[in-house]
């Protein structure tokens, strides 16, 4: 199978990934009061819309409407240039009446055809160490798979692989809320019968009121686990992260300095000592692609927490942050401001909108609640108030964080024949806020945050990239190999930071060392934070003037090349840790390897993936060494020796 081209076969697949056929036999299915829908029947009179997008992309709309004013408008998205499909599906009261009651709205409802399935998922983000897990079940039973509290990745990732004998296919599910996926064998023995959906649906629609279903993607591939992988990689950095000035987005060495004077987060931030911070950087060699400012800029009387004033604190920020965004510009340097919009606290001023604030189960401990975005007027004010506050500011990079699961309040707030309505709306609000704020700053793109992963589905990163993709384990660094694992395979831009928390060879929570070789190589992302602060010594400074460019060739790699996992990540201090980034076309890439803090073996061999009729030139940037093997060596199985709690990277030429 040749790793480097779409073929024949691959494009072939497209066929049995819920192509488009006919309005009758879309995958998508509803009640309508007692009965089933399926499709768009004949009686809501179909007409079909075909048009191409670009030279990538053709799309079929259609659009049908019945005698009662119930307009049905799928989507289906065909991609020429890779063996994908999606669809869409919209429902909107065009009637002058409620609709009858509309519940179990399925979205790519059908049977995907093959033999011995076997389905690869994981839990996502759970906000614990045991977060970012695979497994693989069998489907030789019904499995029903959902996140929990609304937010799209919370004890499920939206990201699945469904591997027959003959082919495999890639699946994501495009819903920052509360989706659900379900398949089981089917009764034909053919396959798996899937479906997706909106996992709470049983509402009527008022007059002039439109909801829509969850974006599903499906990658068809021929070939092994490895090819699905990398062609889900290559296809996710063409056609989903988003761009830079129409630009591909580069690796980001970010800095920042937190917790100043003992102060909480980032409330004791400043005009005067942010500016002295990036002066302070660049005079001492490292100037970063972003300059980062957290949790704690806005009024909240130096407890983060108070989110709703989304103002700079005026005693900080005199003359806002602009002076700040200014010093950025002089330097080259990208502005990027945390907001947490959606979460609220009493007293604040989005907190006393009392039209726009949902209140929680009278139970609930907390005293945070939901900004309504399922009322438009709400949307279009925080569209105005934000993209006010991203002006005035000079923001560059807009960074949003949700600590807050949603699901609860919506179900307090809705009435028995509403339920799931204020999720949809929130969610299509949501995406019209981040939408208008894209069209609005041109250059922008957007920093998607929910305490950490919890709220990364595909939509959300058509806009976005994850640049904080969990709370839980940024300085352990077994369990950080475990998250990057999941996180190259499926969100392949992120960012990590080069924490540290142990100390002679046992982790400890936040127990924080300074930042050395080891904590690079751990952290080695498209993007990375160097936790070295402004006023640390020189040897500090050293240690990142000597990584920045050997993490700037791997970041490079990270984007262009192919992914190669080489060990299982098993969050273990006693293991080896593995992997390698190989691009097809430039003829390059890197192979990696960490020994941790535990691991007993002083050698390791690796088996990495090889072309074996070439020859590969290494060179190690730490040490200087370089040697040449051939490619019939390189395959037979790489060995290292390693002292404990160290790394190396070999970066290749091949040919």
């Amino acid at each position: 199978m040749d790793r480097n081209k779409i073929t024949k076969n691959d494009m072939s697949l497209v066929t049995k990934l819920f192509k488009y056929s006919t309005a009758e036999k879309i995958p998508f299915s509803f009640m309508y009061g007692e009965r089933r829908v399926n499709g768009i029947p004949g009686e809501f009179a179909p007409v079909v819309k075909r048009e191409l997008i670009d030279s990538n992309m053709v799309r079929y709309t259609i659009v049908g409407k019945n005698s009662e004013g119930l307009e049905i408008t799928a989507e289906y998205t065909e991609y020429l240039d890779f063996p994908v499909t999606e669809w869409i599906v919209y429902i909107e009261n065009c009637g002058e009446k409620d609709t009858p009651i509309l519940s179990d709205i399925k979205i790519t409802e059908g049977t995907l055809e093959g033999t011995s399935p076997v389905l690869l998922h994981g839990n996502g983000d759970t906000v614990r160490e045991d977060g970012y897990e695979y497994f693989y079940d069998n489907v030789d039973k019904e499995l029903v798979i959902a996140p929990d509290g609304g937010l799209a990745c919370l004890e499920a990732l939206p990201y699945m692989r469904l591997m027959f004998k003959e082919y495999g296919i890639n699946i994501a599910v495009g819903w920052p809320a509360q989706w659900e996926v379900g398949m089981k064998p089917s009764e034909n023995g053919k396959g798996v019968d899937f479906y997706a959906k909106q996992q709470r649906t049983n509402m009527v629609l008022k007059p002039g009121e439109k909801i829509r279903t969850p974006r599903m993607t499906f990658m068809g591939y021929q070939g092994d686990e490895t090819r699905g992988r990398n062609l889900w990689r290559r296809w996710y950095f063409k056609h989903i992260i988003p761009k830079e000035n129409g630009q591909p987005l580069p690796p980001k060495m970010i800095l920042h300095t937190w917790k100043i004077d003992g102060g909480p987060e980032f409330c004791r931030c400043t005009e005067k000592n942010q500016i002295e911070a990036i002066e302070t950087y660049v005079s001492k060699g490292l100037k970063p692609d972003i300059w980062w400012i957290d949790a704690g800029w806005y009024d909240c009387d130096m407890y983060w927490q108070t989110t709703g004033n989304w103002y700079p604190e005026p005693n900080n920020w005199p003359n806002t942050m602009m002076p700040v965004s200014k010093k950025c510009e002089e330097y080259g340097i990208q502005f990027l401001v945390w907001f947490e919009p959606e979460r609220v606290l009493d007293n604040t001023y989005f907190g006393n909108m009392k039209e726009w604030v949902l209140d929680c189960k009278p139970e609930h401990k907390h005293n945070y609640k939901l900004f309504d975005l399922s009322n438009d007027a709400c949307c279009d004010f925080l569209i105005e108030y934000i993209d006010g506050q991203i002006k005035k500011n000079g923001v560059h990079l807009y960074r949003q964080d949700f600590n807050f699961a949603p699901l609860d309040t919506w179900k307090y707030n809705e009435a028995e024949d509403r339920i799931g309505f204020m999720e949809n709306k929130h969610v299509q609000n949501y995406l019209r806020f981040w939408d208008a704020l894209i069209e609005r700053n041109p250059g922008m793109w957007i920093d998607s945050c929910s305490s950490g992963g919890r709220r990364n589905d595909l939509e959300t990163m058509r806009r976005a990239v994850s640049l904080h993709y969990t709370d839980i384990g940024c300085g352990n660094h077994p369990i950080k190999q475990k998250q990057h694992r999941e996180m190259f395979e499926w969100m392949p831009y992120f960012r990590a930071h080069t924490m540290s928390w142990d100390r002679d060879g046992v982790y400890c929570d936040w127990d924080m060392q300074p930042a050395d070789k080891f904590a690079f190589h751990c952290a080695m992302a498209p993007a990375i934070t160097e936790l070295i602060e402004y006023y640390d010594n020189d040897e500090m400074f050293e240690v990142g003037r000597e990584m920045t460019p050997i993490w700037r060739r791997a970041a490079e790699l990270m984007i262009s090349g192919d992914y190669y996992p080489l060990t299982e990540c098993r969050k273990s201090p006693e293991d080896y840790y593995a992997m390698q980034f190989d691009d097809p076309a430039e003829k390059k890439g890197f192979l990696q390897v960490i020994r941790n803090v535990q691991c007993a073996e002083d050698s390791f061999t690796v088996m990495p993936f090889a072309e074996e009729n070439e020859t590969y030139e290494f060179e190690d940037m730490e040490t200087g060494e370089k040697f040449t093997l051939s490619g019939k060596e390189f395959a037979k199985g790489y060995t290292v020796n390693l002292p404990k709690r160290t790394g190396r990277i070999w970066f290749y030429k091949r040919g």
